[in-house]
């Protein structure tokens, strides 16, 4: 029996992998669930899969939570050191890091460090920090398994016994597939009219808003080559965005000898969390069989950056190096709260990312104190310059 922490219970990833834990109970037990602020469904988790401890992000939650779980076995904590905790037991064998944004970092890092088996959904983990996150997984003997559908995809693809973290052989491009996100047809004029509820309606997954923002400007795609750079030991260049609207192929892997591998299924997450949480075993997910019969037609096309700006701010920001990527990371998480929020419109999202990129000078990075300053530093210039477009 595996003990699972899962950071991000309460998010899509975090019930697609609870999905998976029910279906397999003499395989996986809960040991701690962590959520930011929504008590109720944490109170409902907690109930269905008794885990030993629940983390929220701030005492008033977790306060509540307590009273709603009295006399239950779960012990309630909260804050980033409870998190990392957590992460990092000894009896805790997988930590499933899925908390979205920049907070899971800390925790994510905290488990690397224990040597323990992370399923990396967590983009923003090796945005910021993906040379310093390599080294600690190499240093501390961690397994990093990706979880995001178009990773696992590309680990799936690569040769048998393949490391993440090593620089595969024999192969010549990375293909990374996306939708394209809501807006790929939209004509250019309309951009600027777009609200958040439209930005929010993925046409072919369930995700949370954030991530649904991310992948109507798809910065979701810009952040997952610069994560691709960093699992797979590949520069950029090695790396092509293809728009692929169906979702069926997750990715794809060229190889030297003209042979091109894809991993192909259902636009479902439990796959790719199946895959990491069993292997190299598989086990049954629940998901519907693909009928390629049905699907019938699999379209391409370019990656236009001037349609997706934010594709050419990432590949930039990964050429620059240093901090440059911990500030693109912290401009967009900043850009996308207030268009959320209704206080800017859709275009001023790349646009004020691209500011941040010019405003905020980078630095090398020599400890995780410097990215994190540096994080600092762009969502307060990000918040300067909303408060300038609301006067």
């Amino acid at each position: 029996m595996l003990q699972l922490t899962l950071l991000g219970a309460t998010g899509s990833i975090g019930g697609s992998t609870l999905d998976l834990v029910s279906r397999h109970p003499d395989r996986y037990s809960i040991y701690a669930l962590t959520a930011n602020t929504n008590v109720d469904e944490m109170v409902r988790l907690c109930l269905l899969f008794q885990p030993r401890f629940a983390v929220m992000a701030d005492a008033s939650s977790a306060d509540r939570v307590k009273v709603l779980l009295d006399g239950k076995p779960t012990k309630v904590l909260s804050g980033e050191t409870a998190l990392s905790e957590v992460a990092a037991d000894v009896e805790v064998d997988i930590v499933v890091a899925a908390i979205v944004g920049a907070v899971g970092l800390m925790p994510t890092l905290s488990a690397v460090k224990a040597g323990k088996r992370i399923l990396l959904a967590n983009k923003e983990a090796l945005v910021m920090a993906g040379s310093l996150f390599m080294d600690e997984v190499t240093e501390h003997g961690a397994t990093l398994l990706p979880v995001d559908s178009e990773h696992n995809a590309i680990f799936q693809c690569l040769p048998a016994g393949y490391t993440v973290g090593t620089k595969p052989s024999g192969i010549t491009k990375i293909l990374l597939t996306g939708s394209g996100g809501p807006f790929r047809e939209l004509p250019l004029g309309d951009f600027d009219k777009v609200t958040p509820q439209q930005a929010i309606a993925h046409p072919n997954w369930d995700m949370g808003p954030k991530i649904s923002v991310d992948s109507a400007t798809m910065m979701n795609k810009g952040l997952e080559l610069i994560e691709a750079c960093w699992l797979f030991d590949v520069d950029e260049t090695d790396i092509d965005i293809v728009l692929h609207k169906q979702s069926i192929i997750h990715s794809l892997v060229a190889y030297n000898d003209g042979s091109v591998l894809a991993q192909m299924g259902m636009p479902d997450m439990r796959t790719p969390i199946a895959n990491a949480l069993a292997w190299p075993e598989r086990i049954k997910s629940g998901v519907e069989p693909l009928d390629l019969i049905r699907v019938s037609q699999l379209n391409f096309e370019v990656a236009d950056e001037n349609r997706f700006p934010c594709l050419r701010l990432a590949r930039a920001a990964f050429r620059q190096g240093g901090t440059s990527m911990a500030i693109l990371n912290a401009a967009n998480e900043m850009a996308v709260e207030n268009f959320l929020a209704n206080r800017i419109k859709f275009t001023e999202i790349a646009e004020l990312i691209e500011k941040t990129l010019e405003n905020v000078e980078a630095q090398a990075v020599d400890d995780l104190q410097t990215i994190l300053a540096d994080n600092f530093r762009a969502r307060e210039y990000v918040q300067q310059q909303i408060k300038r477009l609301a006067i």
